[in-house]
């Protein structure tokens, strides 16, 4: 004898536009403050005095392909 059952449809529920977009925006300024570290806190530009910034992020900038020697 064969027991068959039937699950009910589960539908994921949808994620309303108002309810994304801000972190979304908080996401894009996370990633935008992330590649300003990487890619510009050095020479003329940097926001911190002295090398600890470009030093921590080196070897992420040679990952990215960004030049810094």
């Amino acid at each position: 004898m064969t027991n068959t059952t039937l699950a009910p449809e589960i539908r994921p529920a949808p994620i309303p536009f108002g309810e994304l977009f801000p972190w979304a925006i908080f996401a894009g300024l996370v990633l935008l403050l992330a590649i300003y570290f990487v890619g510009a806190e050095q020479g003329a530009a940097h926001l911190f005095p002295g090398m600890y910034v470009h030093e921590f992020v080196h070897d992420g900038r040679h990952l990215l392909a960004f030049p810094c020697h």
